[in-house]
Formats: C-alpha cells, structure tokens, sequence
C-alpha cells in the first residue's frame, strides 16, 4: 500500500524570502524521497509565489520542481496541482508539459474508503473576508481582465506580479496565529459544511501558513452539554459525523515550517521535514 501525501504553500520565487534557491531544492529532495512510496501528492495551492501563463511563455525558474513533478507523473504517480490566490492564473502548461492533474476549485475525492475535503481556502476563510479582499480576488478571476493583462509585455507585468506578491508577503510575513475554533475562517466553514455533508471524513487545507490538527467535534460537546436532547433532534446529520470523527488539517508552508500531511490508507499525520532526518 502506496502513500498519499499533502503540501501547500512554498511560495517558489518569493523575492521577500532569503535562500529561495535553496528551499526550491528541499521541496526537491521531498519529492524525490517520496516517489517510491507515493500514489498521489496533493499540491493545495500557493506552490508558486507568482504564476501567469501566456500562449508561450511562462515565468522563469522552478526547473528542478518542475522537472521532478514530471519525474513524478512519468513514474505514474498522480500529482494534484490546485491553485491558489499567488498561483491563479494557471493555463494548460502545468497540465500538458508535466503532466499534473490541475484543480482550479475545491475537490471531494475519496481514498481508502475515507472522503477528504481538499481546498487552498482563500476562498472559504469569511473572517478576513473585507471589501477589499473580495474586490482582489474578483478582479484576480476577472476573464476580461487576464485577457487584458495578456496584452501587456512579459517583461513588464511578470515583474509586476513578482514585486506585488513580494510587498503582500512582507507585508504579511508573520501569520496570525491560531484564531481558536470559533474565530477561525476555515474551522467555521468546515463546522458548516459538515451540517450538509456529514460523510467527510478530513478536511485538508492550506492558505493561513500554520500548522493545524484539530477534530471538529470538542465545541459541538460542549453545546451538547447545553441542552443534549434538543441538540440531538436538531443536529442529527452532524452527530453522525462525530461518530467517524471528523477531523481537520491547515498544512503550515514550506518555506519556514516544512509540513506536510501522509495518508497510509488507515491513518493521517502531520509531519516536518528535516532534510537528511525525517523518514518519509
């Protein structure tokens, strides 16, 4: 039995971090570790810091990821790419040149008889959900707007894409920290998702660079507590998802954390890393 295992957020290129080089390389050394033992490695999103495809061109760099993702694929292990808010603007090349299995939504799929819940979640994280986040990303997705940027030189609005999402990551270095379940976006979100859909089993995102491991069950216990007769007539769709215990995971990032999620078939950890150390 083969491996499922679940990354998000190395932000390759990022111009406000130092060594960029050389964390492409461990992001390698994790791929090349894992490709005996992968099925399939989901990449949640925010895998490059800057991603705009034209007709013929394509930001320069990311060679020995890319060129490793192919390896990946060649061997037949599946690669998942979803995009995120720093990687959008996926075309076709990521799809045909390397092969990967491109997501440019949230994806339901199930493993070993278990159902995961995949997102990047900048789209699902409502706590920080301001104007002004809604009008950027409206624009982001904006068809009218991608047809008019592909007018502009490469030379020019790729620059311009690598110096905004540099400013956004200074400007957003530290993450916030843990929120607590119930102040966080995704936490909520999974909490409400669960009413309607109590067969999923994980929920498994990227997007606030921490690492997460919570079950979704302990806040429901405790209104329980409250009135336990009334709660078990009215929320009998979610008590049933206890019983399986859903569980949820933010996945940290890869450019300070090193985190990521395996799947054996059975059981789902969180794990770091450590190059030259950790038994993958």
């Amino acid at each position: 039995m083969k491996n499922y295992y679940f990354i998000s957020d190395a932000h390759l290129g990022c111009r406000a971090f130092e060594h960029r080089r050389t964390k492409e390389r461990r992001l390698v050394n994790f791929l090349d570790a894992i490709k005996e033992k992968a099925e399939a490695v989901f990449m949640l999103g925010d895998i490059f810091d800057f991603w705009f495809e034209y007709k013929n061109v394509v930001p320069k760099g990311f060679t020995r990821v890319l060129g490793k993702i192919c390896e990946l694929t060649d061997r037949g292990v599946e690669v998942h790419f979803f995009q995120g808010n720093h990687d959008m603007w996926c075309e076709d090349y990521l799809e045909k040149e390397c092969g990967v299995i491109l997501h440019k939504s949230t994806c339901t799929i199930e493993l070993c008889g278990k159902v995961f819940y995949l997102a990047h979640g900048h789209k699902l994280d409502k706590v920080d959900d301001d104007w002004k986040t809604r009008f950027m990303f409206t624009c982001f997705e904006s068809r009218t707007l991608k047809k008019i940027a592909k007018w502009i030189h490469p030379r020019w609005f790729i620059s311009f894409g690598y110096r905004w999402a540099e400013s956004s990551r200074k400007k957003h270095f530290a993450p916030k920290p843990f929120l607590g379940e119930d102040k966080e976006g995704l936490v909520l979100f999974a909490k409400d998702y669960l009413k309607t859909h109590p067969d999923i089993n994980y929920f498994l995102f990227g997007h606030r660079h921490i690492e997460v491991d919570i079950y979704l069950e302990e806040e429901e216990k405790v209104r329980r507590r409250e009135d336990e007769k009334a709660y078990r007539r009215d929320n009998e769709d979610v008590l049933a998802s206890m019983k399986h215990g859903c569980r949820l995971m933010i996945l940290g990032n890869w450019y300070d954390l090193f985190t990521y999620a395996v799947f054996d078939g059975e059981d789902l950890f969180m794990e770091r890393y450590v190059e030259g150390e950790t038994e993958v």
